[in-house]
């Protein structure tokens, strides 16, 4: 994982920014804790799925824009995708409205 995380920063080429790479738990597990660190200031992603990172460069440097997270399926979640969902979270210990 420290390797994929160096990898991808490496491609990235931001200041600032760091990359991480988890296995055995969703994103959401960690999302408190990382926003508990006081030198994060954005979290630009916390995903299962593909990602493409908008980058600028000027003179003094590269930085991240964005994040592109998934892929484009064209389709509208249906009220069954909303239950399926909100099922998963739950059981994954989350309260969910």
């Amino acid at each position: 994982m420290i390797e994929l995380a160096v990898k991808n920063a490496k491609k990235i080429r931001a200041g600032h920014c760091f990359v991480l790479f988890i296995n055995g738990t969703f994103p959401i597990n960690i999302m408190h804790s990382l926003r508990n660190v006081p030198e994060l200031v954005n979290i630009y992603c916390a995903t299962a799925n593909p990602v493409q990172v908008i980058v600028a460069e000027t003179s003094q440097g590269r930085g991240i824009l964005g994040v592109i997270d998934g892929e484009n399926k064209g389709a509208v979640e249906t009220d069954k995708d909303i239950k399926a969902r909100k099922e998963l979270v739950r059981a994954l210990g989350y309260k969910v409205k």
